[in-house]
């Protein structure tokens, strides 16, 4: 008789089998395109290439080991694991690292961890959970609206306090699809954009001076250009100077001589573009394309709403990433430290990304589970 650990090899083999080979073809492509954007910039032997492939490979093995564990678990563990993201949020709160005026990260020793970007993917599971059994025609009542309006508000007011707007937005926003694909009315929506919009301009007096001086940077940026307006200006110069072609393979002059800030993490797509040019920056945008295209396919084909909501809130968390950060690095949104899943150098951020897209693969994989 095969052993207990042949039986689990067995099935881990299976399922590795029944991957979706797009998905992980896909992944593998844009892991190669920033190891080879890594590769061309100077970091003055930080060991910074070496680094970022060793968190690709401990990622892709989250990955496979995410996929292959059963959707079931993930769907019993949800509320779990928000709640154990909130308490690193409320550790961050009082043992946690200060860095560029922030207090975002734990040190756990191997790397550090900033909790405000797994709560993205927690927010995810906890209101996929939460809907999975309200039936569409009972989302409206407002006994039904206490526990998600809670689950989205604790986590924005945590990350808030950091201060880190741009995570907290993110957050908000990206739960408020997730309430839209389960089926809450568009009045309710509208109501709660009035209200924002009235709460904006007293929102202002909450806003630290750093943040107030990114949205007057964002509006004119050559108002203090060796400053503020520095990184939004030397990005702009560098995509420009690529032209259609690029100037080729460690042959981009404001990342390698160091007039671009940041070039391996928030600004990594600027350095791709500044090489490759224009045709090269709309295939890689073509790449985040199809892998967002595909995890919104997969969404479909789950038989429960727990896996649709799943795949479609992290569809949508990819979309909201990479729109912020073109947006940013060209100069049409505030700079706001948004990294690009998978590619940006940064072991948090790869992790999630692994995690979440190892989710949508579990989601593939037991597509027909019963949840009951």
């Amino acid at each position: 008789m095969p052993s207990l650990n042949q039986n689990i090899f067995q099935i881990f083999f299976t399922k590795i089998k029944s991957l979706d080979l797009i998905i992980l073809s896909l992944i593998i492509l844009i892991s190669l395109v920033s190891l080879l954007t890594l590769s061309s910039l100077d970091f003055n032997n930080n060991n910074i290439l070496q680094k970022h492939s060793y968190r690709i490979i401990f990622s892709f093995f989250i990955f496979f080991i995410v996929a292959t564990i059963n959707i079931k678990f993930w769907y019993k563990i949800s509320y779990f694991f928000y709640g154990f993201v909130i308490l690193l949020l409320i550790f961050v709160d009082s043992f946690g690292l200060v860095g560029k005026g922030a207090k975002r990260w734990l040190d756990i020793g191997l790397f550090n961890l900033q909790p405000s970007e797994l709560m993205k993917v927690a927010v995810i599971l906890a209101l996929a959970r939460y809907y999975q059994y309200i039936k569409t025609d009972e989302i409206d009542r407002i006994k039904n609206l206490v526990l998600p309006i809670t689950l989205i508000i604790l986590p924005f007011i945590l990350v808030i306090k950091q201060p880190d707007l741009g995570t907290a937005l993110f957050i908000l926003l990206v739960a408020i699809s997730i309430l839209w694909l389960a089926g809450l009315k568009l009045k309710i929506f509208i109501f709660g954009t009035l209200s924002l919009l009235i709460l904006a301009p007293l929102s202002i007096s909450f806003l630290k001076p750093y943040q107030k001086e990114r949205i007057l940077t964002f509006l004119n940026p050559e108002n203090d250009p060796t400053g503020a307006g520095y990184h939004v200006i030397q990005s702009k110069i560098a995509i420009g100077s690529g032209g259609l072609f690029g100037q080729g393979y460690m042959e981009g002059s404001q990342s390698n001589l160091s007039f671009l800030p940041e070039p391996h993490t928030d600004f990594i797509f600027t350095a791709f573009a500044e090489q490759f040019g224009f045709f090269g920056s709309i295939l890689l945008l073509l790449l985040f394309l199809f892998l967002i295209s595909r995890i919104d396919h997969i969404s479909k084909l789950s038989r429960s709403t727990f896996g649709r909501l799943l795949c479609f809130g992290i569809s949508f968390n990819f979309f909201v990433y990479i729109a912020v950060n073109i947006g940013m690095v060209t100069g049409l949104l505030p700079v706001v430290g948004v990294p690009i899943p998978i590619m940006s150098y940064g072991g948090t951020a790869m992790i999630t990304s692994m995690f979440s897209l190892g989710l949508v693969a579990s989601a593939k994989i037991h597509k027909d589970e019963n949840l009951y």
